[in-house]
């Protein structure tokens, strides 16, 4: 009893106590916010019940994969425009209804411009400051300063630069019929985007076939290696919800100092190379060095240039490596389409190679890719933050509207939607003919998102697509691709990736074609 009255007497007693009331209070705040803000909103929202726990704890265990989580939530409420949840104690909305998903992407675009922070730029600028990440104004200036290294006049220009990658990473394929019994198209077709990045972006020319453990190729490893497992759930919570606190102990960011410190050095001796010797190649690097030297209120800095380029370096060596695996898996398991497909490809073919024209009118390499994004969606959820109030209509009749708050999260379940049988009967086949002249206008709008839509769609998709066909045409020319022992069908993703990735891997055999 006197221990407990000194305590309460003494100053430091007094503030002890003060902080683990406040503290408790606190948390008593935030736990209420979190389980009760959408209570009395007048529509539907995901309870915190012990189902939606045990999905959250499975998620975060890697006992379900994240499609799986997404399936989940978006089926919970099937016959709403809307539903509100709590994504890691934040509030959102997950949208459903395609004509609310064109509104926020589109029709009322200003209310939905950004999307939400991934991680804050003190603890990661390479990250934070690329074009996705980006917000408001400074965004704004960014997609300008870009969008003149993705038109149709400069997609043309790379057009041989491109192919000339895709045949050397095809021939040796050829020189190398070791590799192709059952090959692991992951790593291989890695190799070809990190070379197409690399010369078209950055002007270097890398061989990854040959040159196994070249630095672009090993950075881009590393960096993937980092969303991988429990631990890399953790820290991206951690990085966004306590950015000042991650700073304040020392957290490292999902882009390592070794990496940043390469296309650091990378694009400033390109960069002093190019003044230097008054090299001038229409790409991106020459763009942003172009927008660095106009006497604007923001000035763009290295850091600028360097985060922008690491972000289409990324896009490349995992976005569109994965769209190449998931082309060559169906094409190996439906032979019907692959021979299809083929007999395009050898109808354009002239001299032995291929046009930037002749690729544009293969229209059923259109249809197969497209049939691809929908299947295996790159992005398996998209967001938007409202950065104005808004108000969404009921979310189904006897609800209320709903005045979405600034700072609201705007969820787009871009996955679920595109394997939904409302949309896309029979969601599970692989069938190309979805997208053909005849079918296409069938397809509801706002249902096929691959890239987004609106004024944030993904700035690079006519590249990677342009990438793609490229390889897959040089590819179907020299080989038959075929099922392998290894090959996962039906489909099974790996639960400890965030990308859709099969357990296993993407697993092919190649067989050389006879002439």
């Amino acid at each position: 009893m006197e221990l407990l009255w000194s305590l309460f007497s003494s100053p430091f007693g007094l503030l002890l106590i003060t902080l683990t009331i406040v503290g408790i209070l606190k948390v008593v705040t935030v736990v209420r916010h979190v389980y009760f803000y959408w209570k009395g909103k007048g529509i539907p929202y995901l309870p915190n019940s012990l189902d939606s726990l045990l999905i959250d704890w499975k998620l975060f265990a890697r006992r379900v994969t994240f499609v799986d989580y997404i399936l989940y939530l978006y089926n919970y409420f099937p016959n709403v425009k809307y539903f509100g949840i709590m994504d890691f104690g934040v509030p959102a909305v997950f949208l459903r209804d395609p004509e609310l998903i064109k509104d926020v992407m589109v029709k009322d675009f200003e209310n939905f411009h950004d999307h939400r922070k991934f991680v804050d730029e003190n603890i990661d600028p390479l990250f934070a400051k690329n074009i996705f990440s980006l917000r408001g104004d400074r965004w704004r200036e960014m997609r300008n300063t870009l969008s003149p290294s993705f038109t149709a006049s400069k997609m043309k220009f790379m057009f041989d630069l491109v192919s000339k990658c895709s045949r050397e990473f095809v021939n040796y394929l050829v020189d190398h019929p070791e590799l192709c019994d059952e090959i692991e198209t992951k790593q291989v077709f890695r190799r070809y985007t990190t070379d197409v990045i690399a010369t078209t972006a950055f002007g270097i020319s890398v061989n990854s076939m040959k040159d196994q453990n070249n630095e672009f190729y090993v950075r881009g490893v590393e960096f993937n290696k980092s969303f991988g497992g429990i631990l890399a759930l953790f820290k991206f919570m951690f990085l966004r919800t306590c950015p000042r606190f991650a700073k304040l102990i020392g957290m490292e960011a999902f882009v390592s100092s070794t990496t940043s410190e390469f296309f650091n050095r990378i694009i400033g001796e390109t960069i002093r190379v190019r003044e230097e010797q008054g090299i001038i190649r229409p790409d991106m690097i020459h763009l942003l060095m172009q927008a660095r030297d106009k006497d604007d209120l923001t000035k763009m800095t290295l850091e600028d240039i360097v985060s922008q380029a690491f972000l289409f370096f990324l896009g490349g060596f995992e976005t569109s490596s994965t769209l190449i695996c998931f082309i060559a898996h169906e094409l190996a398991l439906n032979r019907d389409i692959q021979d299809r497909l083929r007999e395009e490809v050898q109808q354009h073919l002239r001299e032995n190679e291929f046009s930037y024209e002749s690729l544009s009118k293969m229209t059923y390499m259109d249809m197969v890719i497209a049939e691809t994004l929908r299947k295996y969606s790159p992005m398996i959820i998209t967001d938007r933050v409202c950065t104005k109030s808004y108000e969404l209509p009921p979310a189904q009749p006897g609800y209320k509207s709903l005045i979405v708050k600034s700072d609201t999260v705007m969820m787009i379940p871009v996955y679920a939607l595109h394997r939904d049988p409302k949309y896309f009967p029979n969601p599970d086949k692989f069938d190309p003919d979805r997208f053909s002249e005849e079918n296409k206008d069938n397809i509801v709008p706002y249902t096929y998102l691959p890239f987004g839509h609106g004024p944030r769609k993904c700035i690079g998709n006519r590249f990677a697509l342009m990438e793609t066909k490229i390889l897959v045409a040089h590819l179907l020319q020299k080989f038959i691709l075929k099922r392998a022992a290894k090959t996962v069908d039906p489909m099974m993703y790996d639960k400890m990736e965030f990308n859709l990735t099969p357990k296993g891997g993407f697993y092919i055999s190649l067989e050389k074609r006879e002439k």
